[in-house]
């Protein structure tokens, strides 16, 4: 085959891909419209009984669901994480949404994560407030907010240092607002993040690419902080992807822990943490 035939076939073949990416993304937010009407249809169900003989209430997609819909079928632009990954977290939103979804990144998948969580809250923390414009532009119902990290990727491993000899950074002590003294907690974030208890917490952000980058160590430590202290029921999902590097595998292993790995696609990896009132200190050393 000619160089040139080869090159073409490429490009029809990443094409193609990219349709099914979009049409599959498009399919499950129909999904998540279909099961969120029946959930509220069910939870309503005492009230349309005692109607006058019939249905009272018509339940329709959202907004938002619609323009996610129209935006994937027609994009040529698709999220990053491929079918496979975002179907991990989108089997736990079947089960969860409406919900609290705290996303660590905002991108050309913020659209879909919000349409995924219908009548939930869905923020998202994004470090560059030029891009926040830039995404919010289009879609201005996102909720974005701009967040600065201090830390550096080159950091990574004196950060583990200075957490195991710190002792506000203990498992036992830890907490985010105000905690300046550790330095893997994020002590810069909204209001909104520390007052709200996160069902699902997406790690996808910031950039940890290059040694100047703030890297994920922070988030990964706040995510395993914030599933700790959680005080209602259920555990907390948290979903890391780009565990192919070395600081996101590493910190994972460290705070979200492999006995909470529940699944895992690609590069991403789901686990299911319980708040650390369910947890004896038998079952393990620091936080796993």
């Amino acid at each position: 085959m000619k160089k040139e035939d080869q090159t073409v076939k490429n490009r029809h073949m990443y094409a193609e891909k990219r349709w099914l990416l979009a049409l599959g993304i498009a399919a499950m937010i129909g999904g998540a419209f279909l099961i969120s009407s029946v959930v509220r249809i069910s939870d309503y169900s005492f009230l349309l009984a005692s109607s006058r003989g019939g249905p009272a209430v018509e339940y329709s997609p959202t907004p938002i669901q619609l323009q996610a819909i129209i935006h994937y079928a027609t994009s040529r632009i698709v999220p990053q994480q491929k079918l496979g990954e975002i179907s991990v977290t989108f089997e736990v939103l079947k089960n969860r949404s409406p919900c609290n979804f705290l996303v660590f990144g905002l991108g050309h998948d913020s659209l879909m994560w919000t349409a995924l969580n219908p009548h939930g809250t869905t923020l998202f923390l994004e470090e560059d407030p030029k891009w926040i414009q830039t995404v919010t532009k289009d879609v201005p119902n996102l909720r974005a907010h701009a967040v600065q990290y201090r830390t550096k990727l080159s950091q990574a491993d004196d950060l583990l240092k200075h957490y195991r000899s710190e002792p506000d950074c203990s498992p036992e002590k830890a907490y985010l607002r105000g905690n300046t003294k550790c330095r893997l907690a994020l002590t810069g974030l909204p209001d909104k993040v520390y007052d709200t208890e996160w069902d699902l917490i997406m790690i996808d952000a910031p950039r940890g690419y290059f040694a100047e980058a703030p890297g994920r160590m922070g988030a990964i430590f706040s995510a395993a902080v914030m599933a700790r202290n959680r005080k209602g029921p259920g555990v907390t999902h948290v979903f890391l992807h780009d565990v192919d590097r070395r600081v996101e595998k590493l910190y994972a292993e460290e705070f979200l822990c492999k006995k909470y790995k529940a699944n895992s696609s690609g590069i991403l990896w789901h686990f299911e943490i319980p708040p650390a009132a369910n947890v004896s200190q038998a079952d393990g050393v620091g936080f796993c």
